[in-house]
């Protein structure tokens, strides 16, 4: 059945900076400066984590998704933590008291996030009761250790003896043993005893050793019966500490801040200052403890007071289960009648039936690949893959700023460097979360004889492009991939990302000459005729094109701006945006997570509209559109409206001038702006309110597998007659 509209996003006063009065204003009135029109980045991040929950709530979302989309929130939250909060707490430590352009101070956004944060929290574990229930009336049981039968509790009991105990290591907390180090993202037993003579109370910590292979739920047997490993270890504590009387069990968690990073400019080895920096993590400061609740006040404030937290700020009790973040564990079981229906990727039509990746995309012209309705396999890593066995191929050049664990992508550019090609790669060694595998990584590459380097001084290397340089018939040719998303295998079956195949010659030149700055860092003039890259060129080149759909519409043309990003948070291309609607140009943006702009306030933005979509798959393609008087532009790449991407980072926007792409990339634009199931509208408020098509609607995403599906079959039906040749004679004959 399908839900009623839903009011999302914090609450008004958390997200709005002010309220606006409803009556119109002439737009010569409205000060562009003033804080009132901007919403915090923080709160519309989390004000997104609300929209991921309620699909976690929604009665249409199969079950296992919903326990999965719950997961998924919890670990945003862990993230916003040690990234964002972390970082807050860094400038107020710093004595930081710049306003935001929203009007806040960096302890004014820690204490309203922490507000939105407790009611997330309630929210979540409410949540998590009620789909434990209906886990439970469907055959999957997560029970309490107490709740389960004397026999399992032995088969448990053994388990535990013989697969994880060898693991767990209690620590005493006394004057002879110092507070204990608790890592990162760790759950802990707070372990109250005393010896059976004498009733001095003693404390100590034991870690529950989960990762590297120990689930956080132990499966009973071939049952569906889950016990939270926690639970058991309680219950089974003579083990630990035989012959002393447990007094009282409590659990805690905590989360240490991940904004740690060094002065690049002052590093002689860029490589050794990022694995210090990975040490410094592991030992960073503390900044949320998170505790069950009715811990005992005592030691709730011994463990704040140890870990150096505020208890009345930072300390979060939590009734419920702690670390719902591991649910990805549940949601992973294969049971289909609780998952979204099998979703398998096609392959990219233009490439069927086609030995040579080379030839197709030289004789077809430009190409577009749609992940992950379209396989990744088959199209990008079949790039790279025939990239490193053709005979013809001289040099390949790559950016890498995150893979996966198995990656095929590296084995390719192994493999290539095997078969006597240049092989250049620019890994990005400060990938947040990625970068001890980056740096594992740039050593099985450069063991191999690769090239690699990394990157410019000051600037991450955010952009996805790879450049194959070919000896075909009449000369060398330039092949590009330039996509929105990772070389990721995995996340490319779960993210939404465009990436383009070309051998245009323009942008074959750009990028080698962005490889050729990504590899030395040096910054004379360079000239790019077609690619748009950050940081010099990107964010002026957005903003004359916001300007020029000004001017069209002073000359009585039609107005058209279609943004899709993950977030808008760059001021100045806000600032442009609300110029532009005032000017009367038509602005839609599809913006995933934190937007600044609020749309609909008159006199201001009232030719704005602002959509977020959270469903099946994650939104990650950015997609930028300008009608220009009817000569359309598109542009896809890797850069997100943000001050962040815009300066301090090298993005590529590349230009689609084919027709028939350009027809591709509005079907996209107009699905989802046109999604009835998973779109949400920003209110002026900055609060968000999701559509509702009625029973029946179907997501943007259901809509775009079945458009991906269609082309294919009709490509198959093509060249099967192709195939048949005249009058029905098969081609062979």
């Amino acid at each position: 059945m399908a839900s009623t509209p839903t009011t999302n996003g914090s609450p008004q006063e958390a997200i709005a900076a002010s309220s606006i009065e409803d009556r119109p204003a002439p737009a010569a009135s409205v000060d562009l400066q003033s804080s009132e029109f901007y919403l915090n980045r923080e709160l519309t991040w989390l004000a997104f984590v609300k929209r991921v929950l309620h699909e976690a709530e929604d009665e249409r979302t199969p079950l296992l998704e919903r326990v999965k989309f719950l997961a998924i929130t919890a670990s945003i939250l862990d993230e916003f933590f040690m990234k964002r909060i972390g970082g807050l707490k860094q400038q107020v430590a710093a004595g930081v008291h710049k306003l935001t352009v929203d009007g806040r101070t960096p302890m004014q956004q820690i204490q309203e996030c922490h507000d939105v944060i407790r009611s997330i929290t309630v929210q979540q574990q409410h949540l998590w009761d009620g789909l434990r229930n209906r886990l439970d009336q469907a055959g999957i049981e997560v029970a309490d250790y107490s709740s389960i039968s004397p026999e399992d509790q032995r088969w448990l009991r053994d388990h535990y003896l013989d697969n994880i105990f060898p693991l767990v290591t209690p620590q005493a907390m006394d004057p002879a043993h110092p507070f204990p180090f608790v890592s990162n993202l760790s759950l802990n037993l707070l372990v109250s005893l005393h010896y059976p003579n004498d009733p001095a109370p003693l404390l100590a910590r034991v870690k529950v050793p989960l990762g590297s292979g120990v689930p956080r739920f132990v499966r009973v047997g071939e049952s569906l019966v889950f016990v939270p490993l926690e639970e058991i270890m309680a219950n089974n504590l003579d083990l630990l500490f035989p012959g002393m009387v447990i007094d009282r069990i409590e659990l805690f968690r905590v989360t240490r801040n991940a904004d740690v990073e060094g002065d690049e400019d002052k590093a002689d080895d860029l490589l050794a200052l990022i694995e210090s920096e990975l040490q410094e993590r592991k030992f960073a400061p503390i900044v949320r403890l998170q505790v069950a609740q009715g811990i005992d006040t005592t030691h709730r404030g011994r463990l704040a007071a140890e870990l150096g937290l505020d208890e009345q700020a930072d300390v979060f009790e939590v009734e419920g289960f702690l670390g719902l973040a591991d649910l990805f564990e549940l949601a992973s079981l294969d049971i289909p009648e609780h998952r979204d229906p099998d979703h398998r990727p096609v392959d990219t039509p233009v490439l069927v039936g086609r030995s040579n990746v080379f030839h197709a995309i030289r004789d077809h012209g430009a190409l577009l690949v749609h992940h992950p309705y379209e396989a990744f396999g088959t199209s990008v890593e079949r790039f790279l893959r025939e990239a490193s066995e053709d005979p013809k191929v001289r040099a390949i050049k790559m950016t890498l700023y995150r893979t996966s664990s198995k990656s095929r992508v590296i084995q390719h550019l192994v493999n290539a460097a095997l078969n006597g090609k240049q092989v250049a790669v620019v890994v990005e060694l400060k990938a947040r979360f990625d970068e001890e595998a980056n740096i594992n990584w740039a050593a099985k590459l450069e063991q191999a004889g690769i090239h690699v380097t990394y990157g410019v001084v000051g600037l991450k290397t955010h952009c996805k492009v790879i450049l194959v340089v070919r000896q075909d018939h009449n000369g060398l040719r330039r092949y590009v991939h330039i996509g929105t998303g990772n070389y990721h295998e995995e996340t490319a079956k779960l993210y939404s990302d465009i990436g383009l195949l070309t051998c245009d010659p323009d942008i074959g030149r750009d990028a080698t000459e962005l490889f050729n700055y990504l590899t030395t860092g040096y910054k004379p003039s360079r000239s790019y005729k077609k690619i748009l890259p950050a940081p010099k060129i990107l964010k002026p080149a957005l903003l004359r094109k916001i300007r020029r759909e000004v001017r069209r519409v002073a000359e009585g043309k039609k107005g058209l701006i279609q943004i899709k990003t993950n977030a808008l948070e760059d001021v100045d291309i806000t600032r442009a945006l609300y110029e532009a609607s005032q000017a009367g140009v038509q602005i839609d943006l599809i913006v995933r997570d934190s937007c600044r702009l609020r749309p609909g306030i008159p006199g201001l933005s009232e030719n704005i509209r602002v959509i977020s979509v959270v469903g099946r798959f994650l939104e990650h393609s950015r997609i930028y559109y300008f009608h220009n008087g009817g000569q359309d532009e598109y542009y896809i790449g890797s850069a997100d409206c943000m001050t962040r991407n815009l300066v301090s980072r090298v993005e590529v926007l590349a230009p689609v001038e084919k027709e028939s792409l350009q027809e591709e990339l509005r079907t996209v634009l107009d699905v989802l702006l046109n999604d009835q199931r998973s779109a949400w509208e920003m209110q002026p408020d900055g609060t968000y309110v999701q559509r509702n098509g009625g029973e029946g609607a179907e997501s943007a995403h259901q809509e775009l597998i079945k458009w991906v599906e269609r082309r294919f079959a009709e490509a198959n039906r093509l060249r099967k007659r192709s195939a048949r040749g005249p009058r029905g004679i098969s081609g062979s004959e």
